[in-house]
């Protein structure tokens, strides 16, 4: 039987991040993706231009609706730029009564510097969504900016994966790829934490890479792995993406979510 998992996330014009990577990684990961939009952005390789949010009551109904009906393995929230939004999602995942485990990507700016969540609901995601994550999975600019100090170096970066655990989770994943030196992310459980290291690929096409990563997370929970298996995975998956990106418009290229696929294909896109 094919596993399911769900993202909960804004739309990417240009299909490198957002709902568009999620699934795009989620299929490549061998699981099958649906998804509940939370908002509408105007964007390109270039950057973002635009946001309009779904109304709060749809993102609730569309939750509802695939949890009436389909049996979810794992879910991922993405992008939610509101409160109405964040507390819709928490409404409605709170009526389930055997919730899968949740893979939050506290997306908050975008690579161009585009705000992507509001300044007064970072408080209310913090509050209402960690505690229901398996895991979140920030990178340094979105660590700091939910514990308000400065993240310089991997001793730091160790702090803060504790610091973030107490707001919440099970899991804090901490991504390095913002630090020098090799990309290295940091996995902690309360107990110990598990380094992932991989080599840093000399690129700038890395357009959705924390929506790429986050997916395939949830793409190997919905399969079964453990939280250290599945991050394991996933980040030698979105290494690969990386390497192997596309040259796509003006600005910053989409990873490539399906190059293992496109050269057992034959198909050579880079």
């Amino acid at each position: 039987m094919i596993r399911k998992a769900l993202t909960i996330a804004g739309s990417d014009t240009c299909g490198g991040a957002g709902i568009q990577a999620d699934i795009k990684s989620f299929s490549a990961n061998g699981v099958y993706g649906m998804s509940v939009i939370t908002a509408i952005t105007v964007q390109n390789t270039q950057g973002v231009f635009g946001i309009q949010d779904v109304n709060p009551d749809i993102i609730e109904k569309q939750i509802e609706a695939i949890f009436d009906d389909i049996e979810v393995d794992a879910i991922k929230i993405g992008m939610v730029s509101k409160i109405e939004s964040i507390n819709a999602i928490a409404s409605a995942l709170k009526k389930i009564d055997k919730l899968p485990p949740v893979i939050l990507d506290p997306v908050m700016v975008s690579k161009s510097g585009f705000k992507l969540l509001s300044e007064d609901a970072k408080e209310t995601l913090i509050k209402e969504l960690f505690p229901l994550a398996e895991v979140i999975t920030p990178n340094i600019p979105e660590a700091e900016e939910i514990l308000g100090y400065q993240i310089t170096n991997f001793e730091e970066m160790y702090k803060a994966a504790k610091d973030l655990k107490e707001l919440g989770p099970k899991y804090v994943l901490v991504k390095g790829g913002h630090l020098e030196g090799d990309a290295i992310d940091s996995l902690f459980d309360g107990e110990r934490l598990i380094s992932f290291k991989e080599e840093r690929i000399n690129t700038k096409n890395t357009h959705g890479t924390g929506c790429t990563l986050s997916s395939a997370i949830a793409a190997n929970i919905a399969k079964g792995m453990n939280m250290v298996e599945a991050v394991d995975e996933a980040k030698k998956y979105i290494t690969v993406a990386i390497e192997h990106s596309i040259e796509l418009g003006k600005g910053v290229g989409p990873t490539n979510h399906f190059y293992e696929l496109y050269k057992k294909a034959g198909f050579d896109v880079e």
